[in-house]
């Protein structure tokens, strides 16, 4: 019965160093790998995002408007 505590904080230990090296690879990665969008670039992706976010917006509610109509017209004929 020793042994089993000692196999599991061999175990834990073996997760904590796994965990461990992920996360500095993680790190690294981000760091040297990863290429960053400039502030000018994400500035114009952001109002791109916007913009089309706005676009949408109005079709969709042009489109519940419209449908909205539609079926008013027909409730009105059923009943």
């Amino acid at each position: 019965m020793g042994s089993i505590p000692t196999t599991r904080a061999k175990l834990n230990l073996i997760r904590v160093e796994k965990v461990t090296g992920y996360i500095k690879d993680s790190y690294l990665e981000l760091r040297n790998k990863v290429t960053w969008p400039t502030l000018k670039e994400l500035q114009n992706s952001s109002v791109l995002v916007l913009i089309a976010s706005i676009i949408i917006s109005l079709i969709i509610y042009v489109m519940d408007a419209g449908f909205g109509q539609i079926l008013g017209f027909i409730y009105d004929a059923i009943y």
